[in-house]
């Protein structure tokens, strides 16, 4: 597996971007991983980088996105925080791994059983984690479809995932709406946007088609 030169990056297109995600994922639900010499991807990238994509995930430790997506060094920028919330802090990093490093791709994922999530669900209120969890709140309210007020919490196992594909729709649609750098770039075609979520049972990443912005 080749470390990403600039001209390599440069060719690939957000659809393209996607599909290597795809197929990482794949060898990784295999347990199989490319043939990579990580301490030579190091050398080579310590000039410079040149990542595909921008992956906003969970800080949950079995969600690493270059494990569950089989990439190397300089291959992706992971931005990790619990409940792969947005804050203009996150919105900041992504702005320069678009428009200033080159990547092609901004992905959100989600994944079962989000600690974050079930935190959310049950109204939980801790220290510093009070104000993440508020911006989680929303996609909570957002869920319609359970109305029996004892099964909304974080003991109903459907509940929590149904809250948690709606906080994945929600920050993709935070990015667009609060990034007009990044919402130009993807009305132009150079970067695409997609939801995800990561099973953290079977190590699958299923891609939300509703959120798929790729032009």
């Amino acid at each position: 597996m080749k470390t990403l030169t600039k001209e390599m990056q440069a060719a690939i297109t957000p659809s393209e971007a996607l599909n290597i995600l795809k197929e990482g994922n794949r060898r990784f639900m295999n347990n199989l991983k490319a043939n990579r010499n990580l301490l030579q991807q190091a050398n080579e990238t310590s000039d410079g980088q040149h990542p595909f994509a921008v992956i906003l995930s969970c800080i949950d430790s079995r969600t690493s996105a270059e494990l569950i997506f089989d990439q190397g060094l300089g291959d992706v920028f992971s931005v990790r925080i619990a409940g792969n919330i947005i804050n203009e802090d996150i919105l900041g990093s992504m702005e320069f791994g678009c428009k200033v490093a080159g990547s092609k791709i901004i992905v959100v994922l989600g994944h079962t059983k989000c600690g974050a999530v079930k935190g959310a669900c049950d109204h939980v209120e801790m220290g510093n984690l009070t104000a993440l969890i508020s911006k989680i709140q929303p996609a909570v309210y957002d869920e319609k479809t359970v109305t029996d007020e004892e099964k909304r919490n974080s003991s109903n196992s459907e509940f929590v995932e149904k809250v948690s594909t709606i906080n994945v729709k929600r920050s993709v649609h935070a990015i667009m709406e609060r990034s007009p750098i990044l919402k130009e770039m993807i009305q132009a075609g150079t970067i695409g946007i997609v939801g995800g979520t990561h099973d953290i049972t079977t190590g699958e990443v299923s891609f939300l088609d509703d959120t798929l912005v790729m032009n």
